[in-house]
């Protein structure tokens, strides 16, 4: 149920503007950028604001997108509040400083506006960049529309920071279908949301003349194991502080939001798992295909990394086929996501093991549409009834020209 502050607070933003509002409250200290389409107008944005006076903190404009990571590794080791944003290409010369700035234990929240990456060159949306960092370090985030990138960045801040976590966070949103589609979006009021986020609390700031110490030297066999396994039990163990910023949040606005969330499966027989603004079109085809008596539902992330195993394999333990959409080329593998669930059904007891079947779609912005999504539930169904693949284990959806399947 909506709040009175909800009710009576509306704005009209883009994702990328909600991005930028959500920073703006979290009074951010420095933001380190280098523009990309489609997350330019985070940062520009944000450059704007502090240019008319709005905000106080400082915008650094660097020369590529790997320096304004670096930068703002240097900042959040000085101990101060730090974002920024990226995609695609700019997110790829990052990746390298995405891994210190996680191994150095840095609460950075970086805005990654999902886009395809070349060869051959495209500005839209796909989730090639999203699956290229997950195994950096960061705990990832995944949004569906303007309000979620809004509530996301707010909710970062706060995990990100928690003492028991002090992890970097990236949050996702899919180039232009949400970075550029305006929709209403009830945000909180500033003092409220710096309230919610609290006070930036700094763990022993890295760059302190009083105590001086050198970081990022080699550690070789004798350390670097024990260093990398502390880190990775800490990002499993995020869930707890997870949990509780999204029930805080929730309590505060009336906004509820899992780990992982199910639409229409408490009798699914069939299910669509996936990510980003394509789980609001699959909950749209599900809705349909119950009218012709499928048991249609959909089951999606809000995180990504670390990897809800227990709560995915339990959310499709009772189903008897299940689909998994890639928006990114495997590369000669099964895609990511169809990859980590189906390990995730094998880890559940007592559940039967569904029909699975993998498909790649969207890349380079290309849409999937409800024609493609009522295919895949009637498939499934067929699938399901039978107790037989009537498709390879993957396939290409949505592409031009023969049917491209394999295994």
């Amino acid at each position: 149920m909506a709040t009175k502050m909800e009710l009576n607070q509306i704005e009209v933003w883009d994702g990328n503007m909600a991005a930028t509002h959500a920073m703006r409250q979290a009074q951010i200290d420095v933001v380190a950028a280098y523009p990309i389409t489609p997350s330019t107008p985070i940062v520009q944005n944000y450059a704007s604001f502090l240019a008319d006076g709005y905000i106080d903190g400082e915008f650094i404009m660097v020369e590529s997108e790997h320096a304004a990571m670096s930068g703002c590794v240097g900042a959040a080791a000085a101990g101060g509040r730090v974002a920024t944003a990226t995609s695609s290409q700019g997110f790829a010369l990052m990746v390298e400083v995405l891994y210190q700035a996680a191994g150095m234990r840095l609460p950075i929240v970086l805005n990654v506006v999902n886009r395809a990456l070349a060869s051959p060159l495209n500005v839209n949306g796909d989730h090639s960049d999203m699956y290229l960092g997950r195994d950096a370090g960061w705990i990832n985030l995944c949004t569906y529309s303007p309000q979620e990138a809004y509530d996301f960045n707010l909710m970062a801040f706060k995990i990100a920071e928690d003492m028991a976590v002090r992890l970097p966070v990236m949050v996702h949103q899919d180039g232009f279908i949400c970075s550029h589609t305006a929709q209403s979006v009830h945000p909180l009021q500033d003092d409220e949301a710096y309230r919610f986020i609290g006070d930036y609390q700094a763990k022993n700031p890295m760059l302190d003349f009083n105590r001086p110490a050198t970081y990022g030297s080699q550690t070789e066999e004798d350390w670097h194991f024990e260093h990398k396994s502390r880190q990775h039990h800490d990002t499993m163990k995020s869930f707890g502080v997870i949990e509780r910023v999204f029930k805080e949040f929730g309590d505060l606005t009336g906004r509820k939001y899992s780990i992982v969330e199910k639409y229409d499966m408490d009798d699914a027989e069939v299910a669509v798992v996936a990510l980003g603004t394509t789980v609001e079109s699959a909950r749209i085809a599900a809705k349909e295909a119950r009218k012709q008596g499928i048991k249609a539902g959909v089951v999606s992330l809000r995180v990504l990394r670390p990897f809800p195993y227990d709560i995915v394999g339990e959310a499709l333990k009772n189903c008897k086929a299940v689909a998994f959409l890639d928006r990114s080329l495997p590369a000669g593998a099964m895609g990511m996501l169809y990859n980590e669930c189906v390990s995730a059904l094998y880890q559940v007891e007592g559940g039967r093991k569904p029909i699975v079947t993998n498909y790649i779609y969207g890349l380079g912005g290309r849409d999937l549409k409800q024609s493609d999504l009522a295919e895949i539930y009637v498939t499934l169904n067929n699938d399901a009834k039978t107790g037989k693949k009537s498709v390879p284990t993957q396939q290409f959806i949505g592409l031009r020209g023969p049917k491209l399947g394999f295994f």
